[in-house]
């Protein structure tokens, strides 16, 4: 053998081999509540000892990209409140429902331990609070994952954008404003049909950054500002309300940030919420708390910048492992409950929800690492129906009900976690970290060939089947 061939030979071994590396087996399933047949929503599905997971959409469905080397490994699908069930993933038979039966647990009438075990909602609360340094990651990390940023109307979708991000942090005990980074590495959608109250976002954001003189929007007619102009102040209110920032580096992302300044669960945190024990349920095998968040003396204030953000109550559900104290999820809902909050709220946003959160935790090395994270929230785009012609009230009335109120949605799945120093070092040095997730990029049809994405419902498949077709016709 001549010495080319033998090159040809070794190049061609080590092609074939990263083919192989990278080669995926997608896997799909659809989980059933045994005794009620109900869709299981937000299961983790996941492939044990490793990060590669997903979550069931709100059908109950899941698709998963499983790399060939992990085909002998076993996939668990768990949900606080049911059985596991685990197989082989090359056992897997994914063709019939997947059945998951309730699973119950009860606190041990006796515990003899060193450290008194606390009993009510409030007490289990602040130890979880207080174990934070242990149960949360305390070295750099990244985590790889895929954002769906979508805003709606009750008619239809007026926005989608899909996207795979990257986010660095160095861990808990540090600032995430300056030890968080987020960056948008790829783009898969992107469709904006907003019929958007230009105007509007052009005189808050002429009174938020000019420094002149307040303006109402009567006092502004179209033809005064440029279109470069009401772009710009259209994307600083997209910003203001939907950046990354504010999930990763803001008062939401409430355990990662405990230590900041008026922390929504900082040392104050049983003045503007209560706590009460509900029951305890299993995860995976483990006894979990089920504790009730409720509201106490005092609002909730998010004190966002430009923004009035303030008179909230409390409501949800806490999940705590009952062994170590890691929080395993939060269901988070801030409800207007000051007299000018739920004024503002009725009037601008029709809904008195303003802000819905949650956040799936996963161990992984002994660390709760962030899964999966769900926002919604309400957004002013337009502030009524306005017209030169004569209309009816009853045609008013429907805008208003039907056309004007818009909320956005924003899911991130985790599905990455690099912990590697070397490969952390050199993201940090290569990566331009740009959080901006409304920017427009090239799409790259290989990258997401095999990117673990998450499964739209029935309901929101159509709609963004709906959305694209409008967008492609419009672009025409």
């Amino acid at each position: 053998m001549n010495f080319n061939s033998f090159k040809f030979l070794c190049a061609f071994a080590l092609l074939f081999s990263a083919f192989i590396s990278f080669s995926q087996t997608e896997i799909k399933g659809k989980l059933i509540d045994a005794d009620l047949e109900f869709p299981v929503e937000n299961a983790s599905i996941y492939i044990q000892n490793t990060t590669i997971g997903t979550i069931s959409n709100s059908d109950g469905r899941f698709a998963l990209n499983v790399p060939n080397a992990n085909l002998r490994d076993t996939l668990v699908i768990s949900s606080i409140g049911y059985k596991s069930f685990k197989v082989p993933v090359n056992e897997f038979d994914g063709s019939n429902d997947i059945l998951l039966y309730e699973d119950i647990a009860t606190l041990d009438e006796i515990v003899i331990v060193a450290d008194p075990r606390p009993t009510t909602g409030n007490g289990i609360v602040q130890k979880a609070i207080e174990k934070l340094p242990e149960t949360l990651p305390d070295s750099s990390y990244l985590q790889r994952g895929f954002l769906r940023h979508r805003e709606k109307n009750s008619l239809e979708f007026k926005w989608l954008i899909e996207s795979a991000i990257t986010v660095y942090d160095s861990g808990y005990g540090s600032k995430s404003t300056e030890h968080l980074k987020v960056n948008v590495d790829e783009m898969r959608k992107s469709y904006d049909l907003r019929d958007v109250d230009s105007i509007f976002s052009y005189v808050s954001y002429r009174n938020r950054n000019k420094g002149r003189e307040r303006l109402k929007a009567e006092d502004i007619r179209r033809n005064d500002v440029t279109k470069a102009q009401l772009v710009k102040a259209i994307k600083w209110n997209d910003t203001r309300v939907n950046g990354l920032q504010n999930i990763f580096q803001g008062k939401l992302n409430m355990f990662r940030n405990v230590q900041d300044e008026k922390a929504l669960f900082g040392e104050n945190m049983l003045k503007t919420h209560q706590f009460e024990l509900d029951t305890v349920l299993v995860d995976d095998g483990r006894k979990i708390y089920k504790i009730k968040i409720d509201e106490s003396v005092d609002f909730v204030n998010l004190e966002t910048k430009g923004i009035y953000n303030d008179g909230y109550k409390a409501q949800g559900w806490l999940y705590i492992y009952y062994d170590n104290y890691a929080i395993k999820k939060v269901e988070y809902e801030l409800v207007a409950a000051s007299p000018q909050q739920k004024s503002r709220s009725k009037r601008l946003f029709g809904t008195q929800t303003n802000h819905k959160l949650v956040i799936n935790y996963n161990e992984y090395n002994d660390k709760m690492y962030p899964n999966y994270i769900y926002y919604e929230t309400p957004k002013l785009v337009n502030v009524g129906l306005k017209t030169d012609r004569k209309v009816s009230q009853k045609e008013i009335d429907r805008y208003n009900r039907e056309e004007r109120y818009y909320s956005t949605v924003q899911e991130i799945l985790f599905s990455e976690i690099i912990l590697d120093r070397e490969i952390i070092r050199a993201e940090l040095e290569n990566k331009p970290w740009d959080m901006d997730i409304f920017q427009t990029k090239p799409y790259n049809k290989d990258f997401w060939k095999n990117y673990n994405v998450l499964l739209e419902s029935e309901e929101d498949e159509q709609l963004i089947d709906d959305l694209s077709q409008r967008a492609s016709l419009y672009k025409d």
